[in-house]
């Protein structure tokens, strides 16, 4: 659905290791031309690993590391760009679960896909719910995660994060909370 608006061309002005960025021409419905500045990119993928301790209360798996882009660590769920050809979200998502968290999941189930920021970028971001999870070897690519932490945080106390400004992360914001809700209606994976 477009609303009558329509994609008159666009041209390259950069290309990076995973992202270009376009400036696209469009046309309204009235017959208006103006251009934006776009960020294409293969999308993301996420992933919520919902635990239980022997009370079997919930707890999720997050990894705190540096973000050149905001210039400090954050705590966010396990995430990655979908940056091998063909692969499926599914197995993308399982395998930065292993990469990141040292965690392989018995099941994965999608929870949501989201636009990150729609004004910028044409970037999909889908959200997998991980459950049954056992440890595995971490693979660790680049400085960032090398020197990243995984932790372990009782779901209650995430969404607490969430609510003092504490993750602030749009895809764990979003993971963490829809995750909530699924724990409070009884679902456990």
């Amino acid at each position: 659905m477009t609303g009558g608006f329509a994609r008159v061309g666009e041209r390259q002005v950069h290309q990076g290791h995973v992202w270009r960025v376009v400036v696209a021409e469009f046309e309204s419905p009235d017959g208006q031309r103006f251009q934006r500045d776009i960020v294409r990119s293969p999308g993301a993928v996420a992933i919520v690993a919902l635990m239980f301790d022997a009370e079997g209360s919930p707890s999720i798996v997050f990894v705190r590391q540096y973000r050149p882009s905001y210039e400090r660590v954050i705590v966010e769920i396990p995430a990655g760009m979908r940056d091998v050809d063909g692969e499926p979200t599914d197995t993308t998502a399982r395998r930065e679960l292993a990469e990141e968290a040292g965690l392989s999941a018995e099941r994965v189930e999608l929870l949501v896909e989201l636009y990150p920021s729609p004004g910028l970028t044409d970037s999909v971001t889908t959200i997998y719910l991980a459950t049954g999870c056992t440890p595995v070897e971490r693979s660790l690519h680049g400085p960032e995660e090398e020197h990243s932490d995984v932790v372990h945080v009782p779901l209650d106390d995430a969404v607490a994060m969430i609510e003092r400004g504490e993750i602030s992360d749009a895809k764990s914001v979003a993971g963490v909370l829809l995750t909530a809700r699924r724990v409070a209606a009884g679902d456990r994976g």
